[in-house]
């Protein structure tokens, strides 16, 4: 299959950008992404191989996705994750690869996986105390995460995102102390509007969101370097700032997709083979039955093309009962 130039939604949006959510399953249990009881199960015919993850990014390459973010749960925890990174990796056209993680157990991963071709990644950290780390996550160990954040700061793995999702009441107080982590490191720290997802086993509502706006003023207070410093990221969500003396960037992500959508670059493939347009839409197109049907590769970038084709102008797709996507998050990719 001949490579195209580009893959355009009907929105005239660029496609470049494919995350693939390689697991449902985490370690950890943070309570704005999943149930304290985990998610059911699934069984290992529901969920895609590492073949078959490698193979839809290698179609999908050839209609013009670049970068490929690998995601969860957390990915770590997949069996054969090296040698999916090193697959990505071989793939033509593939100029990034990136993953999300909690970085819990990547210390003594990160080598490997950078010398696999993993670019770089982004880690969950909404605490610096280990009590606080510990009830967010509700079996979390801090030092297991900073100890990750360094091994793959040796690895070479650049940039080193820290994103952390902001709680009222439980890690707020902390927004200035995340903030100043920039001032002695070259990482970036974003903060995550929180977004009330039934994921979350309901125990987190809306008086638990801190708007970003408040976030932001309270990072600007610090003194940011110049009124210049900040700029909107052309297709990601985050608008960053920086520190007067800062190494690493301050970001904001707002929940109110309205904010990126417009540029948004990215589709989602599950872990359970399903190709997502949007994060907070419902839409999404099964890719299983192909892959295990016998269908070509032109077959498999039709349903690509197809999950383009249905990506939505905005993210702000709701419920029957107006509320947030019902799929917990860990089961999204992120």
């Amino acid at each position: 299959m001949a490579r195209v130039v580009e893959l355009v939604d009907g929105f005239g949006r660029r496609i470049t950008y494919m995350r693939v959510s390689v697991t449902d399953k985490c370690n950890l249990r943070c309570v704005y992404c999943m149930p304290e009881e985990g998610v059911k199960a699934k069984t290992h015919d529901e969920m895609l191989s590492m073949e078959e993850f490698a193979r839809v990014v290698r179609v999908a390459s050839a209609l013009g996705i670049s970068r490929v973010r690998i995601t969860g749960g957390e990915p770590l925890a997949r069996k054969g994750i090296v040698s999916l990174v090193r697959a990505v990796a071989a793939v033509p056209g593939i100029r990034d690869i990136s993953m999300t993680t909690n970085a819990t157990v990547l210390a003594p991963m990160a080598d490997e996986l950078a010398r696999a071709g993993l670019n770089r990644v982004n880690i969950s950290l909404d605490s610096l105390k280990s009590d606080t780390y510990a009830r967010l996550t509700r079996r979390g160990d801090l030092a297991s995460a900073i100890a990750g954040i360094h091994a793959a700061q040796r690895a070479g793995l650049r940039p080193i995102r820290l994103n952390a999702v902001v709680l009222r009441g439980i890690n707020s107080d902390e927004i200035e102390s995340l903030a100043a982590l920039t001032l002695k490191h070259d990482w970036d720290v974003r903060f995550i509007e929180f977004m009330p997802f039934w994921g979350n086993g309901g125990l987190f509502g809306e008086e638990y969101v801190v708007p970003i706006g408040e976030t932001r003023r309270r990072v600007l207070a610090l003194g940011a370097q110049g009124p210049a410093a900040s700029a909107q990221s052309q297709s990601g969500p985050a608008s960053y700032l920086r520190l007067r003396g800062g190494l690493g960037q301050v970001g904001f992500i707002s929940r109110d997709g309205d904010e990126f959508c417009g540029a948004c670059n990215r589709i989602r493939l599950t872990a359970d083979g399903m190709l997502r347009p949007c994060l907070l839409s419902e839409a999404s197109i099964d890719v299983t039955a192909a892959l295990r049907g016998g269908a070509d590769d032109d077959a498999i970038a039709d349903l690509i093309r197809l999950a383009v084709a249905t990506k939505p102008e905005s993210g702000k797709s709701r419920g029957a009962d107006g509320g947030w996507e019902a799929r917990p998050l860990s089961q999204i990719g992120g």
